[in-house]
């Protein structure tokens, strides 16, 4: 059995945390209170039941913050959000972390929502509670800080059914959030899911993306985690076992596993959640789930009305048993990035597709004009003129790059290799692609690739959307299923399978496939950003 490395985690009275006390309580939160005058005000009267005791299997004690609306005709489902970052208004990271709070003005949230979590000053007056939940370790819920594992799924499992039993729950609870670990253990009284973007492979999907570590994100956190206790020291796991073994294995949520019904949230602009809110989706082994694909960020989506108007749907179906015709809603909906234009703007005339799913084929059909589109799989080869080509070239022909420049994750990159193509009519780039290229390496017997895809407008301009260059991926060479040294300067073939992405091209505009030996994508918060990112040692 792997023993697992502990260190201590930041103080409550760390600056940033924004602790506020363990303070049990039940208190009401008149309809039109504000926490202070630029945020939103309660649209209903709710109680709150402040830092309620959750009890676990082992003893430990998880504490939650519990909104429920006062004069509710009767016993309520419960939206239970579960949480590493502070519940209502703690913890270091917040919307002010990002600029411009990703379109999310302070005057749309009432303060006492989670990080990545409903507001209950919304959702209280839509007829459900909220359950904030501290994850183990983390503010005064007590035991070690435990990272993504089987037993954060049994914490989940327990904090369900405990919720489940308040007298005045009705014994429905849905979850909501970035998690699918305690959906794996299949609580009884867990009614439904909404994993608002989540990955599902800590390992493979987030730490070490094709065997290649990357920890300036999990440092940024790292250095934020403020708990009473201990904390499992990821990064230095990750020195003492590089590879996959069983105590990164157990990080990998069991998605085969889940039960109830599933909206799944996924975007292509996490550097984190896109693959593992893709992958998730398809291993759910049941028809009872919906993946809706937006072109914005996840925490924009999150918050804007129309949003939280479909997830009530969702929610009045599952935790209220209503009639309400939700499985007529398409099982994919997928949106396509413009970059320049405004279509890529979910609020404004976007390019939305619902894909109807069948064993035989996908049928993509434009869901604002209800036309079929025709699709295939497409392939193009590198040419020596640095195109992309529809026709392989028989000529044998090699480039190189420098592949120990430093990656910046400022979209500023430095040497690297790329080869375009042009766009004749309008096209769409739905899904996965694949990049497979023949390398080597002079000097060294191992070497890291990163692969990515990019838009050029017809002028030549590289374009960004939203806040990232598009889909960015990379392998380690000693982590493909050769799992061998090679020797310098013997050709390798390589398969670097990319994150899915929608993109739109007009006549006249590019496809880039770039090659680097670093990161390139743009870090989602600028302390991660730099020649060696954001670092959690000691």
């Amino acid at each position: 059995m792997t023993s697992v490395l502990q260190r201590a985690p930041c103080s409550l009275d760390t600056h940033g945390a924004q602790y506020l006390g363990c303070k049990p309580e039940t208190v009401t939160i008149r309809k039109g209170h504000r926490k202070d005058g630029g945020h939103a005000a309660f649209v209903a009267d709710t109680i709150l039941d402040r830092d309620v005791k959750i009890p676990q299997r082992d003893s430990a004690v998880l504490r939650a913050d519990i909104f429920r609306p006062k004069d509710a005709p009767g016993k309520l489902p419960v939206l239970m959000a579960w949480s590493p970052y502070g519940k209502t208004g703690q913890g270091f990271l917040t919307l002010h972390l990002v600029p411009g709070r990703v379109g999310v003005p302070q005057s749309r949230l009432s303060g006492y929502e989670s990080f990545e979590a409903p507001d209950p000053a919304e959702w209280t007056a839509r007829g459900y509670a909220v359950a904030n939940v501290d994850i183990r370790g983390f503010f005064d819920s007590t035991g070690d800080i435990r990272w993504f594992g089987t037993s954060d799924g049994k914490d989940g499992y327990d904090a369900v059914e405990y919720i489940a039993e308040l007298a005045w729950c009705s014994g429905k609870v849905a979850l909501v959030g970035n998690s699918w670990l305690a959906a794996t253990q299949r609580p009884p009284h867990l009614a439904c899911i909404t994993p608002l973007e989540g990955f599902c492979d800590f390992y493979r999907e987030t730490l070490c993306r094709g065997g290649v570590p990357y920890t300036p994100f999990l440092g940024l956190f790292g250095k934020s985690c403020s708990s009473r206790n201990r904390k499992e020291d990821v990064m230095g796991m990750l020195d003492r076992y590089p590879l996959m073994n069983e105590y990164w294995e157990d990080k990998r949520a069991q998605i085969e596993k889940i039960e109830v019904p599933a909206y799944v949230l996924s975007s292509y602009s996490s550097g984190l959640h896109t693959i593992g809110s893709f992958r998730g989706f398809e291993e759910i082994p049941h028809q009872h789930k919906w993946l809706r694909v937006h072109p914005t960020f996840e925490w924009h989506d999150l918050y804007k009305s129309e949003v939280n108007d479909e997830l009530q749907q969702f929610f009045d179906r599952y935790t209220k048993g209503y009639q309400n015709c939700w499985e007529q809603t398409p099982r994919v909906r997928v949106s396509t990035l413009a970059f320049n234009k405004a279509d890529s703007s979910y609020t404004g005339a976007a390019n939305h597709f619902s894909l109807t799913l069948s064993r035989s084929q996908n049928h993509i059909m434009n869901s604002v004009t209800g036309q079929y589109l025709g699709h295939a799989l497409r392939y193009f080869y590198l040419s020596g003129d640095r195109s992309l080509n529809e026709r392989p070239s028989s000529d044998e022909m090699t480039f190189s790059y420098q592949s120990d420049s430093l990656a910046m994750q400022a979209d500023a990159d430095g040497e690297g290799l790329r080869f375009e193509y042009t766009f004749k009519q309008r096209s769409y780039l739905i899904g996965y692609s694949k990049a497979i290229l023949y390398m080597s390496c002079l000097e060294h017997h191992d070497m890291d690739v990163f692969v990515q895809l990019r838009k050029l407008d017809s002028k030549g301009k590289m374009l960004q959307n939203t806040n990232i260059p598009l889909t960015d991926i990379s392998l380690k060479l000693s982590e493909a299923k050769i799992a061998k040294p090679i020797v310098p300067g013997e050709i390798v073939r390589l398969e670097i399978g990319l994150w899915p992405t929608g993109i739109v091209f007009e006549a006249g505009e590019r496809l880039v496939l770039k090659i680097a030996g670093h990161h390139m994508c743009l870090a989602e918060f600028a302390p991660c950003r730099g020649g060696g990112g954001f670092q959690d040692r000691k």
